[in-house]
């Protein structure tokens, strides 16, 4: 089954970035997920700017940035002028005035526009912006921190969001909580791809190469 792998790059060891990108690139990671905390909007902080252009920099990857910031609106250049084109940018429509306008700077800019929703954020109140993204994030944790327990009644905003994809155009993404049971329960409903952190990919005893190789010979 075709589906696709994620890094969540805030649970890397900083240490060493050079060789963790190195090594998830040899591993199989189809792209790196690049998580953006404000203090505000969430209340943690994870990687900067700068982390963002060092990775954009060390690897042909796709990146995954996801803007968990006030009004990302105000500050959507500066990631956009050191992404290249194809890179994805998620905002949080709720961060935002007019989410829109936003996600045109996106697209005009040459970048896979986006959206996050958080778990207390329904299908309904973000419809119309499914009609301009081409990718929708779902979290199935609230955002800020790593580490946190599936919240189970997201399974049905999946549900519902997966029987609108088609009309809508749009390719749904898993992020938080990301085991192998929920790729094998969703990867065959139609979710495209999984953002993986502590949960199967970081902290483990085995080179990513070996993580990223068990998850895509898994039995479905």
């Amino acid at each position: 089954m075709d589906f696709e792998l994620t890094a969540s790059m805030m649970c890397a060891n900083f240490g060493n970035l050079e060789k963790e990108v190195r090594d998830l690139e040899e591993g199989g990671i189809d792209s790196f997920h690049i998580d953006i905390m404000d203090g505000r909007y969430v209340p943690n902080f994870a990687m900067s700017l700068n982390d963002m252009k060092y990775i954009a920099k060390a690897t042909a990857r796709p990146l995954d940035v996801h803007l968990m910031i006030e009004h990302p609106c105000n500050h959507i250049d500066i990631f956009l002028d050191n992404l290249r084109k194809g890179d994805t940018v998620y905002i949080h429509p709720e961060a935002e005035y007019h989410p829109s306008t936003t996600l045109q700077k996106i697209i005009n800019a040459g970048m896979i526009p986006g959206i996050a929703i958080n778990p207390g954020t329904s299908v309904e109140t973000v419809m119309e912006m499914l009609r301009i993204v081409k990718k929708v994030l779902v979290m199935s944790v609230n955002p800020g921190n790593a580490g946190q327990m599936y919240l189970p009644y997201v399974g049905k905003k999946y549900t519902k969001l997966l029987s609108l994809k088609e009309e809508m155009d749009f390719e749904l993404y898993w992020d938080g909580a990301c085991s192998a049971e929920k790729i094998l329960e969703f990867a065959p409903k139609g979710v495209k791809g999984f953002v993986l952190g502590t949960t199967l990919l970081f902290g483990k005893d085995q080179p990513y190469g070996e993580v990223l190789k068990d998850i895509r010979e898994l039995k479905f």
